[in-house]
């Protein structure tokens, strides 16, 4: 019998204030900023902001925190909503914060009103120098005691475009003296004369983030607005806002964030590696982002999988990458199709295998007998992966040797009888005799024992594709942590490339949605980049289970 999972502390939240009556239904959002490429990290905040909607029968909107103009892009947009779409979930309202910049004007008027906003014209240096210290309070400028009158007509001057970018800004009036240091008067609107991807010019004006985020929120009736801890220092100021302003009382609640091993969360690092050109764009298989994730082939189930064993915490930890290939794993050993790919190629003739001779072979397509079987065929002249023989075996070694006999997968038991080196002493031939009543699935195939199998592909029939073995991008476990520049932590070996590996027929016709077990040598699946008349497969993850062992311990 299973054990009931335990509540996290926001799904005890939530099951109080839906019992409690205080609302009748659950309303979540997501709020990315359009400025880059989501990341694994938000692949954790879309799931429980989604996953509490679906589990307490409610909704969440998707809204793009598109305050910044100057570093937001439509591209941004599109991706996101594909991301979400890719990771199996549906928002309720597609929203912006652009759409409520009337309404943000309008508020920031009334706390304008209320004696509670003022117009200064300090520089952001002087802004920051008044702020003080933690430990000493800051300082009440002159501008501070501006009328009322005169910031209403100041801000209407700003908003009609009379100043230049940084000549004047909106601040909040509160408490210069408070402990939290975000209380001291902060800006709430800034001057930028740039072109918005959805409003254009009409706005020269922009509210900052902990202005428009909680008044957004208010607007929408968000019932739990669920942030990142680096957010508790910004609660007192969220509800210090809807407060002042009489506003429907969203509430926010804060989790950990997800920090994974090998990688950098920062949008703008991952930024740079773009910029920078170490990888090859936002959707490089080497990136932490939900489309490099995609592109390598991890599975939506696989990322929700993940999301949901690490949890929902109120402490920071850095958690393994191997974790997340564990639940990647989990998931292909049983519906990835098995297939037979040979990388590093070396020629084997079957001396006593009739020339010109074509057989076909059943093979299975995986460990479980419902995904069914595939013919392959089976010639004199095969490709072996040139690891798979040895000319002066090891101790226990169960491969390919002089004189030693291996079976071939789904076909026969051969005996290697001798092999040929070039000037160089390099191997360019094997030669081996099968024995014809050692046939797979045939009465008797079983009368000779060998202790080894190795994969094969025909020569005569095998297709070509390049093949990309990607690895982690960083050296360092945590290279944001590292003195210096994180980027001197790359792996210099991120990204092998098999310009020519051999390829069973029946990969000629794989498709993008496809995930396949190269037998012995990982787990792949196929690239955008491929054409008809070429295919490139890219690994997803290697076979071995690192994490599993080292939890076993």
């Amino acid at each position: 019998m299973s054990e009931e999972k335990t509540l996290n502390f926001l799904e005890e939240i939530v099951e109080a204030d839906l019992a409690s009556g205080k609302y009748a239904s659950l309303l979540t959002r997501f709020p990315p900023e359009p400025n880059g490429y989501l990341h694994i990290g938000h692949s954790k905040a879309i799931n429980v902001n989604f996953g509490l909607a679906l589990k307490y029968g409610g909704e969440t909107n998707l809204r793009f925190d598109d305050t910044n103009p100057v570093t937001e892009e439509t591209e941004y947009v599109e991706s996101i909503k594909e991301d979400i779409r890719w990771l199996g979930f549906t928002w309720a309202r597609e929203l912006y914060a652009s759409d409520y910049f009337d309404d943000l004007y309008g508020y920031a008027v009334k706390l304008i009103e209320k004696g509670l906003a003022y117009v200064d014209d300090s520089s952001s240096e002087e802004i920051a120098a008044g702020k003080g210290t933690p430990t000493e309070p800051g300082k009440e400028n002159k501008y501070r005691n501006r009328s009322i009158q005169e910031n209403l007509q100041l801000f209407s001057d700003m908003k009609a475009g009379k100043y230049k970018d940084g000549e004047k800004v909106l601040r909040a009036k509160i408490d210069m003296a408070s402990p939290n240091m975000l209380m001291r008067d902060p800006v709430i609107y800034r001057i930028k004369h740039a072109h918005h991807h959805r409003t254009g010019n009409k706005w020269c004006i922009y509210p900052m983030y902990d202005f428009a985020h909680g008044q957004s929120d208010s607007i929408e009736n968000i019932t739990h607005s669920i942030c990142t801890l680096e957010f508790i220092p910004h609660r007192p100021l969220y509800d210090w806002f809807i407060e002042k302003l009489d506003i429907f009382p969203s509430h926010q609640y804060e989790f950990a964030r997800l920090n994974m091993t090998y990688t950098v969360m920062s949008k703008r690092k991952l930024l740079q590696l773009v910029n920078e050109k170490h990888v090859n764009g936002w959707d490089d298989p080497r990136m932490p982002t939900i489309s490099g994730f995609r592109r390598k082939g991890y599975t939506p189930g696989s990322i929700r999988e993940f999301c949901e064993k690490i949890g929902v915490a109120k402490r920071e930890n850095l958690i393994d990458l191997g974790l997340l290939e564990f639940c990647l794993r989990e998931e292909l050993n049983k519906t990835a199709l098995r297939v037979m790919v040979v990388l590093d190629p070396v020629k084997l003739v079957i001396d006593n295998y009739e020339e010109g001779r074509t057989e076909e072979l059943t093979s299975e397509n995986g460990p479980d007998e419902s995904m069914g079987t595939r013919t392959l065929p089976f010639s004199k002249t095969l490709w072996i992966e040139r690891e798979d023989f040895m000319e002066v075996p090891a101790k226990k070694w169960f491969r390919l040797a002089p004189g030693a006999m291996v079976r071939l997968k789904s076909a026969y038991i051969i005996k290697c009888n001798s092999f040929i080196k070039d000037e160089q002493g390099y191997i360019t031939e094997i030669h081996a005799s099968y024995f014809p009543e050692s046939k797979s699935g045939h009465e008797g195939s079983g009368n000779i024992q060998v202790k080894g199998t190795i994969h094969w592909v025909s020569a005569e029939h095998a297709a070509t594709a390049e093949v990309r073995l990607y690895d982690r991008l960083f050296l360092s476990e945590n290279p944001a942590a590292e003195e210096g520049d994180f980027k001197d932590h790359i792996n210099p070996n991120s990204l092998q490339v098999i310009e020519k590996a051999y390829i069973e027929p029946s990969l000629k016709q794989a498709t993008l949605n496809e995930r396949f077990q190269f037998i012995r040598k990982g787990y792949f699946c196929l690239d955008p980049d491929s054409t008809e008349n070429h295919l490139v497969f890219n690994r997803t993850v290697t076979l071995k289970d690192a994490w599993a062992k080292e939890v076993k311990k």
